[in-house]
This record gives C-alpha cells, sequence and structure tokens, in this order.
C-alpha cells in the first residue's frame, strides 16, 4: 500500500475541534500520508470531520476500533465504507465472525455503489497493556504471543492487515506470510514526549515541526 516515506506516515487528529483538525491536515498534508480520526475528535465532531478531511483529497484512518457482534460491527464498517475513509480497524479479539462478516460487508457494499473499498486492519494488542493487566482480563500469554494469534487469525478472516506494536513487526511477518498484509504501528511521538499510555512504546522520531508537542503519528512498515 505505501510507496514512499510520506505514505508510509499517518498523523492522528488527536484534538477535539474540527478547526485545529484542519489546521493540522492543512499544515502537514505535504508531510503525511494518511490522517488518523479517533474516538476523542469523532465523538466530537462527528462524521463530518471525515467527510471534510476527505474532502480535502486527505487520505483518513477512522480509528473507532470496532468491538461488538458481528452484524453491529459489519454495518458499522458498511457506514465507514460510505463515509469515505481509506483505512479502519476492528478489534481482533472480537473473532474469526465478526472479522469476516465485516470484510464480506465491506467489499459487497463497496461493489454495490461503486465505492472505493477501504482496508479493515484488526487491533491485535493495545500498546498501553502490561502484562498484569492482560493476566487481569484472562490473558495468561505474554504480549507477544497474543499479538501473533491475533494476527494469524486476522488474516484467515479476511483482514487486510493488523495494529501492532512495532516490537512485534518481526514475529508477524514470521506468522502472517501474505505480502500485502499492512501493520500499522502506533503510538509513534516526538523525542522528550512522555509516553503516558504507551508501554509498548515505540521507538521516538521527529514528527512535526510545526507543533512537535501535539502530534502523535502512526507508521506503516
Amino acid at each position: 500500500m505505501p510507496k514512499t516515506v510520506r505514505d508510509k506516515l499517518i498523523v492522528a487528529l488527536d484534538v477535539h475541534t474540527k478547526v485545529r483538525s484542519l489546521r493540522l491536515v492543512d499544515a502537514l498534508d505535504d508531510a503525511a500520508g494518511m490522517f488518523k480520526i479517533g474516538s476523542q475528535l469523532f465523538t466530537a465532531v462527528g462524521p463530518d470531520m471525515v467527510r471534510e478531511v476527505v474532502a480535502k483529497g486527505a487520505p483518513v484512518f477512522l480509528d473507532l476500533k470496532f468491538h461488538d457482534i458481528p452484524a453491529t460491527v459489519a454495518a458499522a464498517g458498511v457506514e465507514a465504507t460510505r463515509l469515505g475513509v481509506s483505512i479502519f480497524n476492528v478489534h481482533a479479539m472480537g473473532g474469526r465472525e465478526m472479522m469476516r462478516r465485516t470484510a464480506d460487508a465491506v467489499s459487497e457494499c463497496a461493489a454495490r455503489e461503486n465505492l472505493e473499498r477501504p482496508k479493515v486492519i484488526a487491533v491485535t494488542v493495545l500498546t498501553s497493556a502490561a502484562a498484569h493487566e492482560m493476566a487481569q482480563v484472562g490473558i495468561s500469554s505474554s504480549a507477544q504471543e497474543q499479538t501473533l494469534r491475533l494476527a494469524q487469525l486476522a488474516a484467515e478472516s479476511g483482514m487486510d492487515g493488523v495494529v501492532a506494536s512495532p516490537k512485534d513487526l518481526e514475529i508477524v511477518r514470521q506468522g502472517v506470510t501474505r505480502p500485502d498484509f499492512i501493520i500499522v504501528t502506533p503510538g509513534v511521538r516526538p523525542r522528550g514526549e512522555e509516553e503516558h499510555d504507551q508501554k509498548q512504546r515505540p521507538p521516538q522520531r521527529h514528527t512535526n515541526p510545526h507543533n512537535p508537542s501535539r502530534t502523535r503519528t502512526s507508521v506503516l512498515p
């Protein structure tokens, strides 16, 4: 999917107003290949935020991590397709049927309504998850073991890729051999910024020369 370094960079619009989001898009359009709209911005502004960014010609990663019964997630995937997003995600923990039905519904909608089909990717293990927190919800395997298990399930279920920590890139590539399988690595922050929830933190790098303290990115390796 990515062709250049720019194409690999996904900038998170982690602000809560339309004005600030559109300013970031305008300022970073030449540097970023895609913009991520997550729960905070989507809840504050709504789907029109997605439409406005798409209307500017900027690809959107809709990061809402859908996780519900299969019919509900599949229906949400159809609406994401109609919004014109380039990528959206679901939780791999939702299981095979949820992922398969979502992938199928998205493909059918795109073909029926002559729309561009978005990539559907699955969240494996959140980068905020520490071992003791995984144990609290009944997961005894390590974060890497769980990531590999869920990545393989996602591939078998028709997902186009996964969200995973950079620490797990090698094991996912070894465990899922599809050459077109996407891995999005989240939580890349500017040098010197605090980790906050990112316990499985990727390497630091500079991202936004205009406002480095405000921008967090994801990367398509």
